[in-house]
């Protein structure tokens, strides 16, 4: 997996510890982070396909 997905995932879980802290003490700032949650969700979704298509593209046919 690109270092980049990793990052991604990283952000993605420590948005979602964040979002349930939030909620747990009445705030509905959580809302926010669980928007960010999905995108960076998103986007370690988008890259790790991407690598994995790059990879078997210059994966030798034969």
């Amino acid at each position: 997996m690109p270092r980049i997905a990793l990052f991604a995932l990283v952000v993605c879980l420590l948005a979602v510890v964040a979002a349930v802290v939030s909620f747990v003490q009445g705030s509905f700032l959580g809302i926010v982070w669980v928007l960010i949650a999905g995108i960076t969700s998103n986007m370690t979704w988008f890259y790790a396909r991407k690598a994995k298509a790059e990879k078997s593209q210059s994966a030798p046919t034969g």
